[in-house]
């Protein structure tokens, strides 16, 4: 039998509302680690508190998978309560019949986290869609929490500059970095990338004495056709990827999301 703890964030203790963020399971009197799984959609939270430092919170899901990784248990409500944020807060554990905790947890996200899964493929869209593919391979390769998340443009470039880089890490003398760029909406994010890449580049250099490998994750292109509005997204589309190349940086579609991953578990954990 597994029992199971939600995850709770509370902006307001006096006024109780939350929206659930996060599911633990684990078998009981097991000494195998339990599974720990957070939402990788925080518009809901947002909707409830529009500060909410969702970067503090994605921190927390690595630093629980490797609590549970190194201690394998303990004194599990006592040393979360001391670890969480003072707006996190935990469920009481309640008993779960899973055929294993991978899919246990996956149900649990679906019946106490997640949006109905129609809904919630109708809500992302976007960058938040190409993160959460990005996401999916990155921890179906085992490499999600080794990566470095939400990397700010300042550390290299100058102060005052707010882009942030969605994921890295370092390999065989070299840093990767990892930016999802959608282009449904035109060409802005392609040309604030393409601008701050060569900044970017220099303060890797600079900073690291690595050379940076900068990718862009883009959405497949629209099919040619007849239609004048189709015709105009894909002279769009194309003005963007050659504008992101032509600044040195890498150009991928999700549909090479899986290979991306293989390479990121080679270097990261054969390397």
């Amino acid at each position: 039998m597994s029992e199971f703890q939600l995850l709770r964030y509370v902006p307001d203790a006096v006024r109780n509302e939350f929206v659930n963020i996060g599911v633990i399971l684990r078998e009981r009197g097991s000494h195998e680690p339990a599974e720990v799984r957070f939402t990788r959609d925080w518009r809901r939270l947002r909707c409830l508190d529009p500060d909410a430092d969702t970067n503090l919170l994605e921190g927390m899901e690595g630093e629980l998978r490797r609590y549970f990784r190194d201690e394998r248990g303990g004194k599990l409500v006592q040393l979360l309560e001391q670890s969480l944020s003072l707006n996190v807060q935990i469920s009481d554990p309640k008993g779960y019949l899973a055929e294993s905790l991978p899919s246990g947890i996956e149900e649990l996200m679906l019946l106490y986290v997640e949006s109905p899964p129609r809904k919630r493929a109708d809500q992302l869209r976007g960058r938040t869609a190409i993160q959460s593919k990005m996401r999916r391979e990155l921890e179906r390769a085992g490499v999600w929490d080794l990566l470095r998340k939400q990397i700010p443009a300042s550390d290299y470039t100058r102060p005052g500059d707010s882009l942030r880089i969605d994921a890295g890490y370092r390999s065989d003398g070299r840093i990767r970095m990892f930016q999802a760029v959608s282009l449904e909406g035109g060409p802005e994010w392609a040309k604030v990338l393409a601008f701050s890449s060569a900044a970017l580049r220099a303060g890797v250099e600079r900073v690291e004495k690595s050379s940076l490998e900068l990718t862009a994750l883009i959405e497949p292109g629209p099919t040619a056709d007849a239609n004048d509005d189709q015709s105009e997204r894909l002279e769009t589309y194309r003005f963007c990827v050659e504008t992101m190349e032509e600044h040195q940086i890498r150009v991928l579609t999700t549909s090479d999301l899986s290979a991306l991953a293989e390479t990121a578990r080679r270097e990261l954990l054969e390397g």
